[in-house]
């Protein structure tokens, strides 16, 4: 067989054996992990990148202000030009002030600038505002002058500074460098450990599901192709449990299935010689019914009957074995009469000890096709006999009862026998073939088959109830509805 490959049709996306490594779940899992953690990363990475500025800001105005109280302390005026300079080199600004009461003072000074670019209060600075503004000067500084400003400690004094924003930005491009390689790092290392965990625990086991699933397929009359559940109680063993329950109960029912067939093909071959011998029987039921004697007079109808129906029953076995039966041909019946004539089918002697009620009144009509509503009722009535026949006790009443009653435009029809009842398993498996027979070596076909020819006349049979000495069984078909 030429193993499956992934593509498409024109009428969709084709499902295949084997799914490209690009397209797997495998490749999906980890990029979405990767980049998720990415995500996670540049949400940190941002307010990290602007804390990181703001901080640099602050050292160097807190730098200047302990500068500027030593100049206080000591006098700026003597304060050599020489000095002057290494002091703003060593704190890296041009010029710094102090404020105090609405009074500014100017300490110490190299060049003024021709200009102030951004003016940045410390004290008010918002985590929006930082965001912006140190992100302004990494992505479009270096050649800008700020005016920092803000307090410092306890002391009331605002102590001012003029830096240029190079040493800023520079210091921003490596920390944001190395907080980025950091960042990928532990993105790459995150996503291996979650794809390695959830890979694990789902999408090998999922994976083993789905190879299960093509494996069954293409044998699924093969129990070793079931799959084997793992022993674990999450979501995944649930799965894989019902999996494997699924694949033998289809394993079960296609064996079922295989014996309708085997049957239909053995009883084909024997139809035509079954027809053969009917018709001779019922050549001489007619010479019986010739003989001058009333009881033969009285007995022959009911043969000549019962074997027509046997001939109509045989010709109509290949019709069941193509799994649909011919439509009813309905008409308005009267109930009794057919009652009467699965009567005189069943096997009830005088000194069987099974007595026999037909409680349809004698105008109740129904509207239904003669022939499958006999063969309902007589499957109904011959299942009641065979659970009542094994009841030894002569003191036990063994009795079976079909009565009627007609709702509007709908009849019901009631099977009622005082046998044992029907077991758990019968109860359990009702009108399934071959699994809802009472009787041991049964084959369960009489309730299927009286079912399916229920609900051909849009009704449906049901099971009322069954203890021991009481079985119910209801048969409610409706009228046809008229042609528009």
């Amino acid at each position: 067989m030429a193993e499956r490959t992934a593509g498409e049709t024109d009428d969709g996306p084709t499902i295949t054996g084997s799914v490209p490594l690009t397209r797997g779940l495998s490749t999906k899992l980890l990029v979405l992990t990767i980049l998720f953690v990415l995500i996670a990363e540049v949400l940190i990475f941002i307010p990290s990148v602007a804390n990181f500025g703001m901080q640099w800001m602050m050292q160097r105005l807190t730098n200047a202000a302990a500068v500027s109280v030593v100049l206080m302390e000591g006098g700026n005026e003597s304060l050599a030009p020489t000095v002057r300079d290494e002091v703003l080199m060593a704190t890296g600004v041009k010029a710094i002030a102090v404020r105090d009461a609405d009074i500014s003072r100017i300490l110490v000074i190299s060049d003024m600038p021709p200009q102030v670019d951004a003016h940045v209060d410390l004290d008010t600075m918002t985590p929006m505002a930082a965001i912006a503004e140190t992100f302004g000067t990494l992505f479009f500084g270096g050649d800008r002058v700020f005016r920092i400003f803000g307090t410092v400690g306890d002391s009331g004094k605002v102590f001012e500074i003029l830096i240029p924003d190079a040493g800023l930005r520079n210091a921003m491009l490596v920390y944001a460098r190395n907080v980025a390689l950091l960042s990928l790092i532990i993105s790459l290392f995150t996503a291996t450990l979650v794809f390695y965990a959830i890979n694990r625990i789902m999408i090998r086991p999922i994976r083993a599901m789905t190879r299960s699933m093509l494996s069954f397929s293409a044998g699924p009359d093969d129990p070793r192709r079931v799959i084997t559940p793992e022993r674990r109680g999450d979501e995944i063993g649930v799965a894989e449990h019902e999996l494997a329950r699924m694949q033998a109960a289809l394993q079960k029912t296609l064996g079922e299935q295989k014996r309708l067939a085997d049957l239909g093909l053995a009883v084909s071959k024997i139809n035509h010689d079954m027809r053969n011998m009917l018709a001779s029987a019922h050549l001489m039921s007619d010479r019986l019914s010739m003989i001058d004697d009333p009881a033969v007079k009285s007995l022959a109808p009911r043969l000549l009957r019962a074997l027509d129906r046997a001939v109509t029953y045989s010709e109509g076995v290949l019709t069941y074995g193509r799994t649909q039966e011919a439509a009813p041909r309905r008409r308005r019946l009267r109930l009794r009469q057919i009652v009467d004539d699965v009567q005189s089918i069943l096997p009830l002697d005088a000194d069987g000890g099974i007595g026999f009620v037909n409680a349809v009144e004698p105008e109740l009509e129904i509207d239904a096709d003669s022939e499958q509503l006999f063969r309902v009722l007589a499957n109904l009535c011959r299942n009641a006999i065979q659970a009542m026949a094994g009841e030894k006790d002569p003191n036990v009443i063994r009795r079976l009862t079909i009565a009627a009653e007609r709702e509007g435009k709908t009849t019901r029809i009631f099977v009622t026998d005082t046998g044992p009842g029907l077991p758990q398993k019968a109860r359990e498996n009702l009108f399934a073939p071959f699994r809802g027979s009472a009787k041991s070596g049964g084959t369960g076909l009489g309730l299927a088959i009286a079912q399916e020819l229920v609900r051909a006349h849009g009704g449906d049979l049901e099971l009322v109830e069954s203890v021991g000495g009481h079985t119910v069984f209801a048969i409610t078909i409706p009228d046809q509805v008229a042609a528009a």
